[in-house]
């Protein structure tokens, strides 16, 4: 059986160290100057720098249909991990290819998973799909369990301004205009139901850091995988890992980079943490 596993560039990483193949297919962010395609080759630090100085309106789009099929390519069997339906088109032009792909080859199947998230969180899926599939378990056995699987994980953000999110539809403009005033940070999660919900205000970086492990305490960690993804903001990430690593020592903390689209709705400074639960 012919397996792959396709997510949409939100998932931030670019491969995975496991047998199957992994394939992204990128999203857009475009100004009235420049479109950004979320490819192994864009880095989005640069990019939210870039943006940060630009005074235009800017906004993000995601895959066309036929780009998942191409993503899906002759294999028999295909689990496709998006970004969260209740953010983007993502997941809706990944289910319109999956009826049309698997319409054209009745044989095959497509498994289309909405995150109900982003970043981090997403790629924690991935790697469960990959080791899952490494370790022998067919498609259906693996779509029951990478449902639990979603159960058990969680998405965390602490971030410096809401900016984007704001102009685009994602969060209050009144809330947005209170990151970053007086050095103001918010700390959030991902709904249950794929939306981004403020939890906490903090004063500074410091204290942003410190109620982002006190969330994830809260919110059913107690050890267990972590990926931290930051823009442009590794001290923040490196503070993170140390308080989890100094209380849980036997935790695995991955610390990466946001790609194009994460960079452009976390911003310069944001971190964003998937986390398994208990």
């Amino acid at each position: 059986m012919n397996y792959r596993i396709v997510a949409d560039s939100s998932v931030d990483i670019k491969e995975i160290n496991y047998s199957v193949p992994f394939f992204t297919v990128p999203l857009k962010i475009i100004t009235a100057e420049r479109e950004y395609i979320d490819t192994s080759e864009l880095d989005g630090g640069k990019m939210a720098e870039e943006l940060r100085r630009y005074k235009g309106k800017s906004r993000s789009s995601c895959p066309n249909p036929d780009e998942y099929i191409s993503a899906f390519g002759d294999a028999d069997r295909v689990f496709c991990v998006t970004i969260t339906s209740g953010l983007s088109g993502s997941c809706n032009a990944a289910r319109a290819a999956a009826k049309e792909y698997e319409a054209a080859h009745p044989d095959r199947r497509v498994e289309v998973i909405d995150s109900l998230s982003t970043g981090p969180e997403c790629a924690l899926t991935v790697e469960r799909i990959a080791e899952l599939l490494d370790s022998g378990c067919d498609f259906d056995e693996i779509c029951g369990r990478i449902s639990e699987y979603k159960e058990k994980t969680g998405l965390l953000f602490a971030l410096e301004s809401l900016h984007n999110l704001a102009a685009n539809g994602r969060v209050n403009p009144i809330v947005a205009k209170l990151s970053g005033l007086l050095g103001i940070r918010v700390v959030g999660k991902a709904s249950d139901k794929g939306t981004l919900e403020i939890v906490e205000k903090s004063r500074g970086r410091s204290a942003a850091i410190s109620s982002l492990f006190g969330l994830m305490e809260r919110e059913g960690y107690s050890g267990g995988r972590v990926r931290i993804h930051h823009t442009k903001n590794p001290e923040a990430a490196a503070s993170l890992r140390s308080l989890i690593l100094g209380k849980y020592p036997e935790a695995t903390v991955t610390v990466g980079t946001t790609g194009g689209l994460c960079s452009f709705y976390a911003e310069l400074g944001g971190v964003l943490v998937g986390f398994e639960k208990k």
